[in-house]
Formats: C-alpha cells, sequence, structure tokens
C-alpha cells in the first residue's frame, strides 16, 4: 500500500533527535509522500534542507500560520511572496485563521488568508486551510473567493456533516488524521456519509498523534491507524482507501 501524508510537520523541534529513524518508520510502514506546510519564515530553511535530503519524497507549501500572524505580519506575507516568485511549491499553506489562542489578531488574521488565497489564485496553487474555533469566519471569507480557481484542503477537519458538506462546496478535500480514532471525535459517526473522492489523509505530526498513541508524539508512521479506522467507518478493505486517498492528492498537487 501507498499512502500519502498530506500534513507534516517533519522539520519540528520534536523530530530533532530521530529524525531519520522516524522518516524510515513511516517509509516502512508505505508512506512515499510527505507534504510539509510552512508556519513562517523562521522554518524556511529548514524546510529546504528537508527537500534536499528527500527530493522524492518531501514536497513543500508555502505560507503564513495564523496563530504567527503578529505585528510584523506584513513582513512575513512578503516572505511568503518572495519565496513563491523564486520557486514552486505545491500549496499556499498552512493558511486560515485560529481564534483558540488568541483573538487579538483576527483582523489581521482576515488580511493575511485574504491575501495568502489571492498568491494561490495567482500561482494556481491549492490552499490547506487551519481553521480553529474559526469555521463560520473561514467560510465568510471563501464565499467571497470561491471559484474554479479556489481549490485545497480543509486540514484537519474535525466539524459537524454540514460543515463537511459547506467545505465540500468550496472545492475543499477533508484533511482526516489521528481526531477519527478519538472517542469523542465524533466526525466517525458522519463520515461514511462523504464519498472518499473527497478525503484525503494526514497526521499533523508532531501533533495530534491517534489512538493508541494519543497524548505521545505523532510521526507520519501513524497514519496507518487514521487508515484502518477509515476502512473500520466506510466497510471498506483498507488497500482500497489508500489508493483512493493518495490518488486525491496526487490530483490535488498535481503530482
Amino acid at each position: 500500500m501507498i499512502l500519502t501524508d498530506t500534513h507534516v510537520h517533519l522539520y519540528s523541534e520534536a523530530f530533532d533527535e530521530d529524525r531519520a529513524d522516524m522518516m524510515q518508520r513511516a517509509m516502512a510502514m508505505g508512506v512515499e509522500r510527505f507534504f510539509v506546510p510552512a508556519i513562517d519564515s523562521t522554518y524556511t530553511q529548514s524546510m529546504y534542507e528537508l527537500e534536499a535530503h528527500y527530493p522524492d519524497k518531501v514536497f513543500l507549501m508555502m505560507g503564513l500560520h495564523p496563530t504567527h500572524v503578529k505585528e510584523n505580519y506584513r513582513e512575513e506575507l512578503k516572505h511568503v511572496e518572495e519565496q513563491l516568485q523564486q520557486r514552486s511549491f505545491y500549496a499556499v499553506g498552512e493558511i486560515g485563521i485560529d481564534l483558540y489562542w488568541d483573538k487579538t489578531f483576527l483582523p489581521q488574521q482576515q488580511e493575511a488568508f485574504v491575501y495568502q488565497i489571492r498568491l494561490a489564485k495567482q500561482y494556481g496553487l491549492p490552499i490547506v486551510i487551519h481553521s480553529r474555533d474559526s469555521f463560520n469566519e473561514i467560510v465568510e471569507i471563501l464565499e467571497e473567493e470561491k471559484g474554479d480557481d479556489l481549490f485545497g484542503i480543509f486540514h484537519c477537519f474535525t466539524g459537524t456533516l454540514e460543515q463537511a458538506k459547506k467545505a465540500i462546496g468550496y472545492n475543499m478535500k477533508l484533511g482526516i488524521g489521528g481526531v477519527i480514532t478519538f472517542k469523542n471525535g465524533k466526525i466517525d459517526q458522519f463520515l461514511r456519509e462523504i464519498g472518499l473522492e473527497h478525503i484525503v489523509l494526514e497526521t499533523d505530526a508532531p501533533y495530534l498523534a491517534p489512538v493508541p498513541y494519543r497524548g505521545k508524539r505523532n510521526e507520519s508512521a501513524y497514519l496507518k491507524e487514521v487508515l484502518f479506522k477509515l476502512s473500520e467507518v466506510y466497510g471498506i478493505e483498507a488497500a482500497e482507501i489508500a489508493a483512493i486517498t493518495t490518488q486525491n492528492a496526487k490530483d490535488l498537487f498535481g503530482i
């Protein structure tokens, strides 16, 4: 089985001690492609180094994470734009709005989100959306920006069936990760009503480790747990889900 981790922070300090081993474990589990979202300019060099080490495995995004939209956000957006001008990326992400940690910079987060959506359109790239306690605020902007040139992934989707359908209506895939294995995750109760053509797999490692690793550091090898849970939810062989979700990712990212 070939698997695709559509969202993993491989450059995270959490992997500094055993990154090569972690990558080997993931590849041994069948994970062939790792899509790496940006956070801010301080991680750009680490991302490029990772890509140089694993040129056929690591696929980079560029963007400013909403929790890193601070006083210097315009400088950071300029950095994003400069990087997009200089080389190719597979998505603009992760971008969006996060009202869980801090609501102070909501207007700036909204501005940065719109700005980066328009950059993605300019370069014909998908967007990867971070939405935490902010689904309505995200949808407000997507409604303004919708069109054939707007497409991407609702990363770490944890909403309701109604929200899932709304997200899909904006040409978004649902990024399904460890939350589907949580007892209180709830998405496993309705996900079968969503066609597999709308689903991609992700870990968000080192965050959100699935059961039975919940509370520990997540890693891409644990994508198998997400796959097996989806197999249970849909009543379909894991190999078929792996094939469909990998093809979805390839189509979306233009691989």
